[in-house]
């Protein structure tokens, strides 16, 4: 029996002190980590936030957890714990695998959030790797036979790019015209950001050694396509159907990449001198019909909206995940949001950049994070994600540099 004086945890406020990640490269036979691990990747993310914040001594570090949607090989073996023995953390450090699929970074950083809200953690690295040249998506992946036996998903619920192409015969507003301009806005987007200087803060170099090649650094992103034309896409191919409106300029590309990212409760990191980059607010995960996955953030954006007491209006940027450009659109149609509006995507998305699957959750982050220092007049932000199988996440963030909120969190 508990004493008498024993007390249940206090929801504490939860921060996101950094995040980094690799340049993300093609994920093919010569891509930029064709030669590179898996593992190693998503080490040299946690090294580097242990460099950028030196009063983080790495003591105080109480969880790693680390997602990967393809658990094999070099994405596999605990990869929490294997990475944090890696990067030099402490034995005393625990750490454990996520997968979540495409939102398995979003899914680590709610999952140490949460601990740390309930009083049982101070200080978590959470983050993700794909390295999708090495784990093909699906790759040996054995579905029960039952999904199909007893009709509990249609088959092609288990063809992501198909469900793209559900997703326009569901939503007709849904053109092939407004996909195409959106993924050339995209690759528009990110070529003005990288010009700006605002993608490189945020990458961390990683040494390649290419047995043909010899030694060489990464250093940007390999996926982008910058001066994609509408002309140039117009005629594409539609991989997924004939005859179809899914192509290559309106998916993200298949990738290799990671990153990782520090939370802390909010007193700690005062304690600390860590910065604080952003509060969360709340989040939320939903499910949908498998066949029309990319619908999932519309729910799981309702959900986490309602936790909060906020409403569309009070978001001043969204953080949305391209894995279609479809996707993105049946986002914003629900929300009554314009294909064009300023406040979504301002870095350009995935469609340019790339999705290594289970890291991109805290590169949406890291973004917001970033365009949250550009606008102190916005107060909260949206990450949001589709997943496969049919699901949705979604993560609230503050703005502590908004009017609105003091230095110690609360409301004025």
């Amino acid at each position: 029996m508990p004493t008498a004086s024993a007390r249940p945890p206090v929801a504490r406020r939860v921060v996101f002190v950094d995040g980094v990640r690799t340049p993300f490269g093609r994920a093919r036979k010569d891509g930029l980590y064709a030669h590179t691990r898996a593992d190693d990747l998503v080490v040299k993310t946690v090294r580097e936030l242990l460099r950028r914040h030196p009063d983080l001594s790495p003591e105080r570090v109480d969880e790693v957890a680390i997602a990967a949607t393809t658990q094999q090989g070099d994405q596999g073996l605990t990869l929490g714990r294997t990475v944090g023995v890696l990067a030099g953390l402490p034995r005393t450090v625990p750490g454990y695998a996520v997968d979540r699929m495409c939102a398995g970074a979003m899914t680590a950083v709610t999952n140490v959030a949460a601990t740390i809200g309930v009083g049982a953690q101070d200080v978590a690295i959470a983050g993700g790797v794909e390295h999708m040249g090495h784990h093909p998506m699906g790759f040996e992946a054995d579905p029960n036979p039952r999904f199909l036996s007893e009709r509990l998903v249609a088959p092609d619920a288990l063809n992501m790019g198909v469900t793209a192409e559900n997703l326009h015969d569901r939503f007709p507003a849904l053109t092939r015209e407004r996909a195409d301009a959106y993924g050339v806005a995209s690759q528009a987007k990110y070529a003005a950001a990288l010009a700006a200087g605002r993608i490189d803060p945020d990458l961390v170099p990683v040494a390649l050694r290419d047995p043909e090649r010899g030694w060489g650094l990464a250093t940007a992103d390999e996926p982008p396509r910058p001066g994609t034309t509408l002309d140039a896409v117009a005629d594409l191919p539609t991989p997924f159907r004939p005859g179809g409106r899914v192509t290559a300029a309106t998916s993200a590309p298949l990738t290799d990449g990671a990153a990782s990212c520090v939370l802390a409760a909010e007193e700690t990191a005062a304690e600390l001198g860590l910065p604080v980059r952003m509060r969360l607010v709340s989040f939320a995960y939903a499910g949908v019909e498998p066949e029309i996955m990319g619908v999932g953030p519309v729910p799981a954006t309702r959900k986490a909206l309602d936790r909060a007491g906020l409403t569309i209006d009070d978001i001043g940027l969204f953080e949305i995940n391209e894995a279609f450009a479809v996707q993105v659109l049946a986002f914003l149609d629900a929300f009554g949001i314009a294909d064009d509006d300023p406040r979504v995507n301002p870095y350009g998305g995935a469609i340019a950049v790339g999705h290594p699957l289970a890291s991109s959750g805290v590169r949406l982050m890291t973004q917001l994070a970033r365009q949250f220092e550009e606008h102190p007049e916005v107060r909260y932000g949206v990450t949001t994600m589709c997943v496969g199988l049919g699901q949705g996440g979604t993560v609230i963030w503050e703005n502590p540099h908004h009017a609105d909120c003091t230095t110690d969190g609360s409301q004025q």
